[in-house]
């Protein structure tokens, strides 16, 4: 049986609400991106709830942090991709200043429970 309930998690609401909100700013991206940065971006935001989900699943902590540690890097690289887009004129500084501190937020839930495990 499963010690965490992954569906309980606050990280884990949080990131299912940050990766839509990287879809939702992600459709204005030029359609020359659909399979660059947009896809690129999308993915690493869906990857954050959804290595926190597949974590969950282990009866081991050690292979939960290690879940954990990829969804980490997930946030890293939505944070990359942030800052590329911001650069390109892709998004606004507002846009960019409320998503990277989401990310921000979410990295330190993610490496706070990862700590408590």
């Amino acid at each position: 049986m499963r010690k965490h309930n992954f569906r309980n998690l606050k990280i884990y609401q949080r990131a299912i609400a940050f990766a839509v909100e990287i879809y939702q700013t992600t459709k204005s991206f030029p359609k020359e991106e659909s399979y660059g940065l947009t896809s690129q971006v999308r993915r690493a935001a869906t990857s954050i709830p959804l290595n926190i989900a597949e974590g969950s699943g282990n009866t081991s902590e050690k292979e939960f942090k290690r879940f954990l540690e990829i969804a980490l890097r997930s946030d890293y690289e939505v944070l990359a991709c942030l800052e590329i887009s911001l650069k390109l004129d892709y998004c606004n500084q507002v846009d960019f200043d409320r998503l990277s501190t989401e990310a921000d937020e979410i990295a330190s839930m993610i490496a706070g429970f990862s700590k408590s495990l």
